[in-house]
Protein backbone atom coordinates (compact mmCIF):
# COMPACT_ATOMS: atom_id res chain seq x y z
CA UNK A 1 0.00 0.00 0.00
CA UNK A 2 1.15 3.59 -0.80
CA UNK A 3 -0.50 6.90 -0.15
CA UNK A 4 -0.35 10.22 -2.29
CA UNK A 5 -1.30 13.34 -1.30
CA UNK A 6 -3.62 15.01 -3.44
CA UNK A 7 -3.44 18.85 -4.85
CA UNK A 8 -6.59 21.17 -4.01
CA UNK A 9 -8.57 18.18 -2.78
CA UNK A 10 -11.55 18.72 -1.18
CA UNK A 11 -11.36 16.59 2.04
CA UNK A 12 -13.86 13.54 1.52
CA UNK A 13 -15.58 11.13 3.18
CA UNK A 14 -14.07 7.52 2.27
CA UNK A 15 -15.19 6.26 -1.18
CA UNK A 16 -13.65 2.76 -2.41
CA UNK A 17 -12.97 1.91 -6.27
CA UNK A 18 -12.19 -1.32 -7.45
CA UNK A 19 -10.20 -0.68 -10.71
CA UNK A 20 -10.67 -2.63 -14.02
CA UNK A 21 -9.65 -5.62 -15.49
CA UNK A 22 -5.97 -5.68 -16.79
CA UNK A 23 -3.18 -4.50 -14.62
CA UNK A 24 -5.76 -4.18 -11.82
CA UNK A 25 -5.24 -1.80 -8.88
CA UNK A 26 -7.53 -0.13 -6.43
CA UNK A 27 -7.90 3.19 -4.56
CA UNK A 28 -9.05 4.20 -1.10
CA UNK A 29 -9.98 8.16 -1.39
CA UNK A 30 -10.53 9.88 1.99
CA UNK A 31 -9.54 13.42 3.30
CA UNK A 32 -7.12 14.61 0.65
CA UNK A 33 -5.55 10.99 -0.17
CA UNK A 34 -5.53 8.15 -2.13
CA UNK A 35 -4.55 5.20 -0.47
CA UNK A 36 -3.59 2.59 -3.58
CA UNK A 37 -3.22 -0.89 -3.63
CA UNK A 38 -0.45 -2.73 -5.09
CA UNK A 39 -0.78 -3.34 -8.65
CA UNK A 40 -2.36 -6.88 -8.96
CA UNK A 41 -2.39 -8.14 -12.55
CA UNK A 42 -4.79 -8.83 -15.07
CA UNK A 43 -7.69 -10.40 -13.42
CA UNK A 44 -8.01 -13.60 -15.68
CA UNK A 45 -5.31 -14.72 -13.41
CA UNK A 46 -7.21 -16.54 -10.19
CA UNK A 47 -4.16 -14.87 -8.22
CA UNK A 48 -4.34 -11.45 -8.97
CA UNK A 49 -8.31 -12.09 -8.20
CA UNK A 50 -7.34 -12.72 -4.90
CA UNK A 51 -4.66 -10.23 -4.17
CA UNK A 52 -7.41 -7.64 -5.01
CA UNK A 53 -9.97 -9.12 -2.36
CA UNK A 54 -7.09 -9.22 0.45
CA UNK A 55 -6.24 -5.68 -0.90
CA UNK A 56 -9.96 -4.47 -0.28
CA UNK A 57 -9.81 -5.81 3.39
CA UNK A 58 -7.16 -3.88 3.98
CA UNK A 59 -8.21 -1.00 2.53
CA UNK A 60 -11.59 -1.29 4.52
CA UNK A 61 -9.26 -1.49 7.48
CA UNK A 62 -7.50 1.93 6.69
CA UNK A 63 -11.24 3.66 6.55
CA UNK A 64 -11.76 6.19 8.80
CA UNK A 65 -15.34 5.33 8.33
CA UNK A 66 -17.57 3.36 6.28
CA UNK A 67 -17.47 4.02 2.83
CA UNK A 68 -19.79 6.54 0.81
CA UNK A 69 -19.84 3.78 -2.09
CA UNK A 70 -17.90 1.51 -4.02
CA UNK A 71 -16.95 2.18 -7.16
CA UNK A 72 -16.41 0.22 -10.31
CA UNK A 73 -16.55 -0.08 -13.84
CA UNK A 74 -19.33 -0.61 -16.02
CA UNK A 75 -18.63 -4.03 -17.14
CA UNK A 76 -20.66 -6.20 -15.22
CA UNK A 77 -18.68 -9.25 -15.71
CA UNK A 78 -15.22 -8.01 -14.55
CA UNK A 79 -14.29 -9.21 -11.51
CA UNK A 80 -13.55 -6.50 -9.72
CA UNK A 81 -17.24 -4.91 -10.89
CA UNK A 82 -19.04 -8.11 -9.03
CA UNK A 83 -16.60 -8.09 -5.78
CA UNK A 84 -17.47 -4.20 -5.65
CA UNK A 85 -21.18 -4.85 -5.77
CA UNK A 86 -20.82 -7.75 -3.11
CA UNK A 87 -18.63 -6.00 -0.86
CA UNK A 88 -21.41 -3.02 -1.38
CA UNK A 89 -24.39 -4.79 -0.74
CA UNK A 90 -22.94 -6.46 2.42
CA UNK A 91 -21.61 -2.61 3.87
CA UNK A 92 -25.11 -1.30 2.55
CA UNK A 93 -24.06 1.59 0.71
CA UNK A 94 -24.29 1.84 -3.09
CA UNK A 95 -22.00 0.22 -5.86
CA UNK A 96 -21.29 3.09 -7.82
CA UNK A 97 -20.54 2.19 -11.76
CA UNK A 98 -18.14 4.17 -13.69
CA UNK A 99 -17.45 4.33 -17.61
CA UNK A 100 -13.97 3.51 -18.19
CA UNK A 101 -12.69 6.39 -20.25
CA UNK A 102 -14.58 8.82 -18.15
CA UNK A 103 -12.84 7.62 -15.27
CA UNK A 104 -9.08 7.72 -17.32
CA UNK A 105 -9.73 11.59 -17.61
CA UNK A 106 -11.40 11.83 -13.64
CA UNK A 107 -8.13 10.40 -12.83
CA UNK A 108 -6.26 13.59 -14.17
CA UNK A 109 -8.27 15.92 -12.48
CA UNK A 110 -7.77 14.06 -9.12
CA UNK A 111 -3.51 13.71 -9.66
CA UNK A 112 -3.44 17.75 -10.75
CA UNK A 113 -6.09 19.00 -8.34
CA UNK A 114 -8.08 20.13 -10.79
CA UNK A 115 -12.14 21.08 -10.37
CA UNK A 116 -13.05 20.95 -14.01
CA UNK A 117 -14.58 20.79 -16.30
CA UNK A 118 -12.03 19.76 -19.27
CA UNK A 119 -11.56 18.40 -22.23
CA UNK A 120 -10.39 14.75 -22.06
CA UNK A 121 -8.78 12.90 -24.89
CA UNK A 122 -9.04 8.97 -23.82
CA UNK A 123 -7.10 6.27 -25.33
CA UNK A 124 -6.62 2.96 -25.55
CA UNK A 125 -7.29 -0.27 -26.69
CA UNK A 126 -11.04 -1.12 -25.21
CA UNK A 127 -13.43 -0.02 -22.23
CA UNK A 128 -17.17 -0.88 -22.52
CA UNK A 129 -18.90 2.86 -23.41
CA UNK A 130 -22.35 3.84 -22.27
CA UNK A 131 -24.14 2.69 -24.89
CA UNK A 132 -22.57 -1.25 -24.39
CA UNK A 133 -20.26 -0.77 -27.39
CA UNK A 134 -16.48 -1.06 -27.19
CA UNK A 135 -14.97 2.52 -27.19
CA UNK A 136 -11.61 3.39 -26.66
CA UNK A 137 -11.24 6.48 -28.79
CA UNK A 138 -12.73 9.46 -26.80
CA UNK A 139 -13.27 13.14 -26.94
CA UNK A 140 -14.95 13.97 -23.67
CA UNK A 141 -16.22 16.71 -21.57
CA UNK A 142 -16.27 16.67 -17.87
CA UNK A 143 -17.44 18.08 -14.90
CA UNK A 144 -17.34 17.02 -11.33
CA UNK A 145 -20.85 16.40 -11.56
CA UNK A 146 -21.13 15.56 -15.01
CA UNK A 147 -19.42 14.05 -18.29
CA UNK A 148 -20.53 13.49 -22.21
CA UNK A 149 -19.28 12.13 -24.99
CA UNK A 150 -18.61 14.99 -27.64
CA UNK A 151 -16.65 12.55 -30.16
CA UNK A 152 -15.27 9.63 -31.23
CA UNK A 153 -12.45 7.96 -33.85
CA UNK A 154 -14.74 5.76 -36.40
CA UNK A 155 -15.28 2.28 -35.18
CA UNK A 156 -13.84 -0.45 -36.80
CA UNK A 157 -15.66 -3.55 -37.35
CA UNK A 158 -13.38 -6.26 -35.25
CA UNK A 159 -14.42 -9.87 -37.32
CA UNK A 160 -13.89 -12.71 -34.58
CA UNK A 161 -14.57 -9.82 -32.22
CA UNK A 162 -11.76 -9.84 -29.13
CA UNK A 163 -9.33 -11.79 -31.51
CA UNK A 164 -8.94 -9.44 -34.16
CA UNK A 165 -7.15 -7.21 -30.75
CA UNK A 166 -4.64 -10.45 -31.15
CA UNK A 167 -4.52 -10.52 -35.04
CA UNK A 168 -3.85 -6.83 -36.38
CA UNK A 169 -4.03 -9.11 -40.40
CA UNK A 170 -7.63 -9.10 -39.12
CA UNK A 171 -7.73 -5.02 -38.57
CA UNK A 172 -6.32 -4.97 -42.30
CA UNK A 173 -8.75 -6.40 -43.71
CA UNK A 174 -11.11 -4.35 -42.15
CA UNK A 175 -9.52 -1.44 -43.50
CA UNK A 176 -9.98 -2.31 -46.45
CA UNK A 177 -13.54 -3.40 -45.83
CA UNK A 178 -14.36 -0.15 -45.02
CA UNK A 179 -12.30 2.10 -48.60
CA UNK A 180 -14.47 -0.04 -50.76
CA UNK A 181 -11.18 -2.05 -51.33
CA UNK A 182 -13.11 -5.53 -50.88
CA UNK A 183 -11.23 -6.78 -53.75
CA UNK A 184 -7.70 -6.70 -52.08
CA UNK A 185 -8.31 -8.52 -48.76
CA UNK A 186 -7.30 -11.97 -49.93
CA UNK A 187 -4.97 -10.27 -52.48
CA UNK A 188 -2.74 -8.80 -49.48
CA UNK A 189 -3.65 -11.28 -46.80
CA UNK A 190 -4.30 -14.71 -48.42
CA UNK A 191 -0.33 -14.86 -48.81
CA UNK A 192 0.44 -13.97 -44.86
CA UNK A 193 -2.32 -15.91 -43.40
CA UNK A 194 -3.98 -18.21 -45.69
CA UNK A 195 -6.92 -18.63 -47.64
CA UNK A 196 -8.99 -20.24 -45.58
CA UNK A 197 -8.72 -17.85 -42.67
CA UNK A 198 -9.13 -14.79 -45.07
CA UNK A 199 -11.78 -15.78 -46.71
CA UNK A 200 -13.56 -16.61 -43.10
CA UNK A 201 -12.59 -13.08 -42.78
CA UNK A 202 -14.42 -11.74 -45.76
CA UNK A 203 -17.61 -13.41 -45.39
CA UNK A 204 -17.85 -12.00 -41.20
CA UNK A 205 -17.44 -8.31 -43.07
CA UNK A 206 -19.52 -9.09 -46.07
CA UNK A 207 -22.27 -9.85 -43.57
CA UNK A 208 -21.45 -8.24 -40.76
CA UNK A 209 -21.45 -11.80 -39.00
CA UNK A 210 -19.38 -11.33 -34.94
CA UNK A 211 -17.77 -8.17 -36.28
CA UNK A 212 -18.55 -5.88 -33.33
CA UNK A 213 -17.64 -2.00 -34.00
CA UNK A 214 -14.93 -0.35 -31.69
CA UNK A 215 -13.77 3.03 -31.52
CA UNK A 216 -10.45 1.81 -29.84
CA UNK A 217 -7.11 3.95 -30.68
CA UNK A 218 -5.48 0.61 -30.05
CA UNK A 219 -7.16 -0.85 -32.84
CA UNK A 220 -5.91 2.00 -35.31
CA UNK A 221 -2.77 1.20 -34.03
CA UNK A 222 -2.90 -2.15 -35.11
CA UNK A 223 -4.37 -1.16 -38.51
CA UNK A 224 -1.07 0.48 -39.03
CA UNK A 225 1.55 -1.87 -38.31
CA UNK A 226 -0.36 -4.62 -40.12
CA UNK A 227 -0.69 -2.53 -43.30
CA UNK A 228 2.84 -2.05 -42.81
CA UNK A 229 3.93 -5.19 -42.11
CA UNK A 230 4.85 -5.14 -39.06
CA UNK A 231 2.55 -7.43 -36.98
CA UNK A 232 0.01 -9.97 -38.05
CA UNK A 233 -0.30 -11.70 -34.98
CA UNK A 234 0.68 -9.94 -31.34
CA UNK A 235 2.29 -12.49 -28.70
CA UNK A 236 1.74 -9.79 -25.73
CA UNK A 237 -0.42 -6.88 -25.51
CA UNK A 238 0.40 -4.07 -27.49
CA UNK A 239 3.76 -5.15 -29.30
CA UNK A 240 2.04 -3.83 -33.16
CA UNK A 241 1.52 -0.21 -31.22
CA UNK A 242 5.00 -0.58 -29.69
CA UNK A 243 7.10 -1.81 -33.23
CA UNK A 244 5.10 0.94 -34.96
CA UNK A 245 6.53 3.60 -32.52
CA UNK A 246 10.00 2.29 -32.78
CA UNK A 247 10.09 2.04 -36.60
CA UNK A 248 8.46 5.89 -36.37
CA UNK A 249 11.21 7.15 -33.88
CA UNK A 250 14.19 5.48 -35.66
CA UNK A 251 13.37 7.02 -38.86
CA UNK A 252 12.42 10.65 -37.38
CA UNK A 253 16.07 9.99 -35.80
CA UNK A 254 17.78 10.05 -39.49
CA UNK A 255 14.81 11.52 -41.40
CA UNK A 256 13.28 14.79 -41.89
CA UNK A 257 9.64 14.76 -40.54
CA UNK A 258 7.08 13.58 -43.36
CA UNK A 259 4.62 16.27 -44.65
CA UNK A 260 1.41 15.93 -42.80
CA UNK A 261 -0.69 16.00 -46.17
CA UNK A 262 -4.50 17.64 -46.51
CA UNK A 263 -7.48 15.44 -46.29
CA UNK A 264 -5.63 12.62 -44.03
CA UNK A 265 -8.44 12.78 -41.97
CA UNK A 266 -11.99 14.34 -41.69
CA UNK A 267 -13.99 15.59 -38.65
CA UNK A 268 -17.81 14.38 -39.14
CA UNK A 269 -21.07 16.03 -37.99
CA UNK A 270 -21.78 13.58 -35.59
CA UNK A 271 -18.08 14.20 -34.20
CA UNK A 272 -16.46 11.02 -35.41
CA UNK A 273 -12.81 11.44 -36.64
CA UNK A 274 -12.30 9.43 -39.69
CA UNK A 275 -8.65 8.49 -40.34
CA UNK A 276 -9.64 6.33 -43.26
CA UNK A 277 -7.54 8.55 -45.67
CA UNK A 278 -4.73 8.18 -43.57
CA UNK A 279 -4.74 4.48 -43.97
CA UNK A 280 -5.21 4.69 -47.37
CA UNK A 281 -1.91 6.66 -47.73
CA UNK A 282 -0.22 3.96 -45.28
CA UNK A 283 -1.12 1.14 -47.70
CA UNK A 284 0.77 3.43 -50.34
CA UNK A 285 4.24 3.52 -48.79
CA UNK A 286 3.50 -0.23 -47.58
CA UNK A 287 3.82 -1.26 -51.67
CA UNK A 288 6.59 1.36 -52.12
CA UNK A 289 8.72 -0.17 -49.57
CA UNK A 290 8.21 3.01 -47.47
CA UNK A 291 7.20 1.05 -43.81
CA UNK A 292 9.54 3.79 -41.57
CA UNK A 293 8.22 6.51 -43.34
CA UNK A 294 4.48 5.66 -42.91
CA UNK A 295 5.14 4.71 -39.40
CA UNK A 296 6.31 8.47 -38.85
CA UNK A 297 3.28 9.53 -41.11
CA UNK A 298 0.81 7.84 -38.88
CA UNK A 299 2.41 9.49 -35.13
CA UNK A 300 2.27 12.72 -36.74
CA UNK A 301 -0.94 12.79 -38.80
CA UNK A 302 -2.87 11.23 -35.39
CA UNK A 303 -1.55 13.69 -33.35
CA UNK A 304 -2.37 16.83 -35.74
CA UNK A 305 -5.74 15.20 -36.57
CA UNK A 306 -6.60 15.06 -32.83
CA UNK A 307 -5.40 18.74 -31.65
CA UNK A 308 -7.62 19.66 -35.00
CA UNK A 309 -10.48 17.81 -33.29
CA UNK A 310 -9.58 19.43 -29.73
CA UNK A 311 -9.52 23.18 -31.65
CA UNK A 312 -12.76 22.40 -32.92
CA UNK A 313 -14.91 22.43 -29.67
CA UNK A 314 -16.04 25.59 -28.01
CA UNK A 315 -14.25 27.40 -25.27
CA UNK A 316 -10.74 27.07 -23.77
CA UNK A 317 -10.54 24.74 -21.45
CA UNK A 318 -7.59 22.56 -20.19
CA UNK A 319 -6.89 19.21 -22.36
CA UNK A 320 -6.13 15.68 -19.87
CA UNK A 321 -4.92 13.42 -22.12
CA UNK A 322 -5.05 9.50 -21.00
CA UNK A 323 -5.50 6.24 -21.10
CA UNK A 324 -2.60 3.43 -22.09
CA UNK A 325 -1.66 4.80 -25.82
CA UNK A 326 -0.64 8.00 -24.09
CA UNK A 327 1.92 5.65 -22.96
CA UNK A 328 3.43 6.29 -26.47
CA UNK A 329 5.79 8.82 -25.89
CA UNK A 330 6.07 10.05 -29.95
CA UNK A 331 2.42 10.51 -29.77
CA UNK A 332 1.91 12.33 -26.43
CA UNK A 333 5.15 14.64 -27.29
CA UNK A 334 3.74 15.73 -30.96
CA UNK A 335 -0.07 15.69 -29.61
CA UNK A 336 1.20 18.10 -26.20
CA UNK A 337 3.30 20.47 -28.94
CA UNK A 338 0.25 20.67 -30.80
CA UNK A 339 -2.11 21.80 -28.07
CA UNK A 340 0.21 24.38 -26.44
CA UNK A 341 1.10 26.04 -29.69
CA UNK A 342 -2.87 26.47 -29.79
CA UNK A 343 -2.84 28.27 -26.68
CA UNK A 344 -4.05 25.44 -24.28
CA UNK A 345 -3.50 24.42 -21.12
CA UNK A 346 -2.10 20.23 -21.09
CA UNK A 347 -2.17 18.27 -18.34
CA UNK A 348 -0.85 13.89 -18.83
CA UNK A 349 -0.30 11.74 -15.81
CA UNK A 350 2.77 11.96 -13.82
CA UNK A 351 2.41 10.28 -10.61
CA UNK A 352 -0.39 8.08 -11.58
CA UNK A 353 -0.01 5.58 -14.61
CA UNK A 354 -2.17 6.80 -17.79
CA UNK A 355 -3.26 3.51 -18.02
CA UNK A 356 -5.32 1.02 -16.24
CA UNK A 357 -3.20 0.68 -13.50
CA UNK A 358 -4.55 4.24 -12.17
CA UNK A 359 -8.28 3.92 -12.97
CA UNK A 360 -8.96 3.39 -9.78
CA UNK A 361 -8.57 6.99 -8.45
CA UNK A 362 -10.51 8.23 -11.07
CA UNK A 363 -13.65 6.00 -10.19
CA UNK A 364 -13.22 7.47 -6.87
CA UNK A 365 -13.00 10.75 -7.92
CA UNK A 366 -16.42 10.60 -9.76
CA UNK A 367 -18.44 8.92 -7.36
CA UNK A 368 -16.56 11.46 -4.42
CA UNK A 369 -17.99 14.34 -6.60
CA UNK A 370 -21.14 12.52 -7.43
CA UNK A 371 -24.36 14.56 -5.93
CA UNK A 372 -26.80 11.71 -5.97
CA UNK A 373 -25.60 8.23 -5.61
CA UNK A 374 -29.13 6.98 -5.33
CA UNK A 375 -29.06 7.24 -9.03
CA UNK A 376 -32.30 9.26 -9.39
CA UNK A 377 -30.87 12.82 -10.89
CA UNK A 378 -32.62 12.31 -14.25
CA UNK A 379 -30.11 12.89 -16.35
CA UNK A 380 -29.23 10.86 -19.45
CA UNK A 381 -27.01 7.76 -19.30
CA UNK A 382 -23.94 9.16 -21.20
CA UNK A 383 -23.78 11.84 -19.08
CA UNK A 384 -23.78 10.08 -15.43
CA UNK A 385 -22.16 6.87 -14.52
CA UNK A 386 -24.32 4.18 -13.14
CA UNK A 387 -25.40 2.81 -9.85
CA UNK A 388 -25.85 -0.81 -9.02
Amino acid sequence: MHTQTLPNANVWPPVLACGAWLKNSACLLQGDQAIWSPVHGDLGDPQSCLALERSLDTLLACADATPRAIAHDLHPDFYSTQLAIEQASRLGVPAFGVQHHHAHIAALLAEHGLPGPAIGLALDGVGLGSDGAAWGGELLWVAADAWQRRGSLLPLPLPGGDIAAREPWRLVASALHLLGRREEIAVRLAPLVGAPAVGTVVRMLERQLNCPPSSGAGRWFDAAAGILGLSLRQAFEAQAAIALERLAGEYLASHAAPAIEEGLWRIRDDGLLDLLPLLARLFVLADEGRAGEGAALFHLTLAAALADWVRRQPGDLPVLLGGGCFANRLLSARLSQHLLDLGRHVFSAQSVSCGDAGLALGQAWIAAHWPALDCQAALPQEEHPACA
